[in-house]
């Protein structure tokens, strides 16, 4: 039996066989990818020639490159079209690649040729890009336990085999908890205040479900209008308390004890490799570099945003009293916030949305990025997809030459994950005189079309699709010569700056005007509406800033001490919130055990990153205002210093060079309303 994993690609530009591969296909790629891996190690290791950059790193770097793609394909699909049989073969195979990971990290060989390469480097005569390379490979050998001992080599194999099966377990039951809720309605008062759109919605699910009425769930396009403008308390009530319940109802799929298990293995793996915590070890390799300077950054922040968030949190709470609410309950947040906006600002979210249907949308993301970065999008249907809903296109530059391919997964289904994420099939490098050029997806979770109306965006959709888009630039844009420095293998708290960035243009007059068109007319959006998007861009900003520093800090007490010592998930968690709590606690509710970007994503220790690009951003977009959104010197300056080069020099290096100067917080507070 051929198995299409394991096909000799004619060239690294060919797309993933997705019609060739079934489930059965991918435990027997693994097995042969790590065999062919461990053999392109074996070669390294046996050279009898002197260690040398070209035969020991280069070779390293581009080792393992089948399974590299076998892995990428299967974890994205993991993610966005996953099965129980898929799960099940990711908690087999994932223990075999830690293995195989350990294997390569502790081969002492390997270690000793890296090593003497390590202590030559600055006779070698090596380019910026190499420098990082050997400095990072030579790092990793040291972080991941090269100088342990043989048990502690054991120990740590252990700690890690563990680490990866929880991770994956927890990230089941969250997904698993999302698919369990369903609220079910036949009664139609009890739709009450919410739009058309989402009503729909809700029938088709029912639909789809084989019931009568209407279902809503806990996926975001169907909870977030939920939550927004169901007039029925009760109903907003239930909703609230299912989705904050995932995996903390002490059922088989609880994570109470898979998160106090991945924070004390990440605790003793630390100090198996000589570390306070898991926080310092993860931050010696971040912008940040300690706890210390994260902490400090988060309670600067906490001052500045503290009080605009009490004033906010007591404007909404005036507004529910006048229907008789005393005490504004976590349920009622979304539902006031959106009738006070529309007070303040006369601007309501179903006003906005049929300007922002998503072919719209996308068309206005690749003018833009063709007005900023000379890119062309053509939407192709001769490369394979994973599921009949992606879109595929050929990325171009303006004069031809082939840039990347893209893909787009953009509405909820059984079996993808909620939220919105880019990814990669395929890294960019260079070798051989040859760009192998990058294969780049994006995933998001938007409202789907109905028979009546098409898939019209809220603003907030609006701005994860830039978001996510400004991260697949990053990795479109690529242009180093290694992958393992290539696109957004950058530092965490660096790798949202061009994300972030991008999300800017979505309140630029000149920039919607490119897309926001009315879907039934083809009219523009009508400037008052752009004004009042403006003016409400930094709406309730204090308490949005006070939720994400929340969850920062969270992270950070998680990470950043010893856990041993916590017994009890929830009053661990309540603790961690004490300084941050605006709405009373509901005893149903645990974030922790469904904070997947810190117990099974790559954020732990990390999750302050977002606050720390956001300083970024608005110190760069601070530069395009100044010159003009479109100015294309300074996009091409950002390109050529951001988006192209990686992780290949120090981010803040990369920030200066565009910049000509390092960030400060006051552009960020300026933009954000918190600046008196």
């Amino acid at each position: 039996m051929s198995n299409p994993l394991l096909k000799k690609f004619t060239t690294y530009n060919e797309t993933a066989p997705f019609s060739q591969i079934k489930t059965k296909h991918f435990k027997p790629a693994f097995i042969e990818g790590i065999k062919n891996a461990k053999a392109e190690i074996d070669a390294i290791t046996n050279n009898t020639n002197v260690p040398t950059f070209e035969n020991t790193i280069e070779a390293l770097e581009f080792s393992g490159q089948q399974l590299n793609r076998i892995s990428s394909i299967f974890f994205n699909l993991n993610s966005a079209e996953t099965t129980d049989d898929i799960q099940q073969i990711a908690q087999e195979i994932s223990p075999l690649l830690t293995e195989f990971s350990n294997d390569i990290t502790l081969n002492e060989v390997l270690f000793k040729r890296v090593k003497l390469v390590y202590q030559i480097k600055d006779d070698l005569n090596l380019t910026p890009e190499q420098d990082m390379l050997l400095t990072n490979k030579y790092k990793s050998f040291v972080r991941n336990g090269a100088n342990l001992n043989e048990d502690q080599k054991t120990e740590l194999r252990k700690i890690d085999t563990e680490l990866s099966k929880l991770k994956l377990k927890f990230g089941e039951n969250v997904l698993a908890e999302t698919h369990d809720f369903e609220l079910h309605l036949t009664n139609k008062t009890q739709l009450s205040g919410l739009p058309e759109g989402t009503i729909e919605a809700a029938e088709l699910t029912a639909k789809q479900k084989e019931k009568d009425g209407w279902v809503f769930t806990l996926d975001y396009p169907s909870y977030v209008p939920f939550m927004t403008y169901a007039d029925d308390r009760n109903l907003r009530k239930q909703m609230a308390i299912a989705f904050g319940a995932k995996a903390f109802r002490n059922n088989k799929n609880d994570n109470q004890q898979i998160v106090l298990d991945i924070a004390n293995l990440r605790y003793k793996r630390a100090n198996l490799l000589g570390y306070k915590s898991h926080a310092h070890f993860v931050l010696e390799e971040r912008m940040a570099e300690t706890p210390e300077n994260v902490i400090s950054f988060l309670d600067d922040l906490l001052v500045k945003a503290k009080p605009a968030a009490i004033e906010e949190f007591n404007k909404i709470e005036t507004l529910a009293k006048k229907d008789g609410i005393n005490h504004l309950e976590k349920w009622d947040s979304a539902y006031y916030s959106e009738k006070l906006k529309k007070e303040l600002f006369d601007l309501e979210e179903e006003k906005l949305k049929p300007y922002f249907k998503l072919e719209n949308v996308i068309e206005g993301v690749f003018q833009i990025s063709k007005k900023l970065y000379d890119l062309q999008f053509e939407e192709i249907t001769t490369i394979e997809k994973y599921h009949e809903e992606v879109k595929t296109y050929k990325v171009t530059d303006t004069s031809g030459n082939y840039v990347a391919i893209l893909y787009a997964d953009f509405f909820p289904r059984k079996g993808k994950r909620n939220g919105a994420w880019m990814t990669s099939f395929k890294n960019q490098w260079k070798k051989d005189n040859e760009n192998s050029r990058p294969h780049i997806s994006i995933v998001c979770n938007f409202t789907k079309p109905t028979k009546t109306k098409p898939s019209l965006l809220t603003f907030n959709e609006v701005t994860t699709l830039f978001h996510e888009f400004g991260h697949a630039l990053h990795g479109m844009l690529a242009n180093t010569t290694y992958p393992s420095l290539s696109g957004t293998s950058v530092f965490w708290d660096f790798v949202e700056l061009p994300s972030q960035i991008f999300e800017n243009w979505c309140y630029q007059k000149d920039a919607l005007n490119l897309f926001a068109k009315h879907y039934e007319t083809n009219e523009l959006i009508p400037m008052e509406l752009i004004d009042k998007i403006k003016k409400s861009s930094n709406f309730l900003e204090g308490m949005q800033t006070l939720r994400q520093l929340s969850f920062g800090i969270l992270d950070m007490d998680w990470h950043s001490k010893n856990p041993s010592e916590i017994k009890n998930v929830k009053e661990f968690e309540t603790a961690s919130f004490k300084n941050t709590q605006l709405f009373s606690d509901v005893k149903e509710n645990c974030m922790s055990t469904s904070f997947s970007h810190i117990f099974q994503g790559g954020y732990s220790s990390g999750y302050y990153s977002y606050k720390w690009a956001e300083v970024l951003d608005a110190d760069a977009f601070s530069l395009f205002l100044e010159k003009g959104i479109f100015d294309k010197e300074t996009a091409l300056k950002f390109k050529a210093n951001i988006l192209e080069k990686g992780g290949t020099i120090k981010p803040m290096d990369l920030y200066t060079k565009f910049r000509g100067q390092k960030p400060t917080n006051e552009a960020l507070l300026k933009r954000a309303g918190l600046l008196k």
